[in-house]
Formats: C-alpha cells, sequence, structure tokens
C-alpha cells in the first residue's frame, strides 16, 4: 500500500504551489495530525498549523502550512491552503521578529481577543522557525 502512488495538489490563493504523484502526506489538522495513502476513505478536514511532509519516490520534501481545507478521495489529495512555505522561501529574520513581536504581546495586559492574535502569530513563527532550520 506504501508504494501506491496517488495525486497531491496544493493550491495557494496566488498559483499551484505543488502538484505531483506521491506515496504519502503528512500534515497537521483541527483533530490531529493526519498521514494520508492511496485508496484513504474520502472525507474533509481542517488544516491546523503544522509541518507538511510530502513523500515521494525520491523522499521527503518539508513546508510550512498554517492553515486551509483538505478534500481526500481515494486517488487524489487537495489541500487548499491560506499559506504554504518551502523552507526556502522563509525569511529567517522576519520569522524571528514575528516571534519576538508575538511574545511581548503576550507578555502585555491585553483582551482575549488580543491574545488569541498573539498566540497565532507566535504559532506561525515558529513554525516558519522550525520549518527553516531544518533546510
Amino acid at each position: 500500500m506504501a508504494d501506491k502512488l496517488f495525486e497531491l495538489e496544493i493550491v495557494r490563493p496566488d498559483k499551484v504551489f505543488f502538484r505531483d504523484q506521491v506515496t504519502m502526506v503528512e500534515y497537521n489538522t483541527t483533530e490531529g495530525e493526519t498521514g494520508v495513502y492511496a485508496g484513504h476513505i474520502p472525507m474533509t478536514q481542517i488544516i491546523a498549523p503544522g509541518e507538511l511532509v510530502i513523500t515521494t519516490p525520491e523522499g521527503d520534501r518539508r513546508a510550512a502550512l498554517h492553515e486551509g481545507f483538505v478534500e481526500i478521495l481515494p486517488e487524489k489529495v487537495m489541500i487548499l491552503a491560506q499559506a504554504v512555505e518551502w523552507p526556502e522561501d522563509i525569511d529567517v529574520k522576519r520569522a524571528e521578529e514575528a516571534r519576538i513581536r508575538a511574545q511581548r504581546r503576550l507578555a502585555e495586559e491585553g483582551g482575549p481577543g488580543d491574545v488569541l492574535r498573539a498566540e497565532m502569530a507566535l504559532k506561525r513563527a515558529l513554525l516558519r522557525l522550525g520549518v527553516a532550520g531544518g533546510k
């Protein structure tokens, strides 16, 4: 089963990010981590920020996947991503500055909306830094 290929298509608002035949794709959802092989039961899922791992016969490819939706069919998986980035496209300096800003905002006394926005900004920054560090 692991050797069987299926089509993976990842689309961002501005372009097709990835389209190829793969053996497995792994990502985070609001329900937990998910790994998909060919022949998976059909379903849809909500993506949570996390590392995306694409396994092809040539090896693994990693990216930062921030949010979106996924549609799983037995022979195709489509990810509609609000934001997804390859490690080489991540501006590490900018991500580090965003991490510092988010941590500073969390240390300040703010309303629940401010805390939620700061927590999400911190998660995005840490995800970018983690994926970029694994270049």
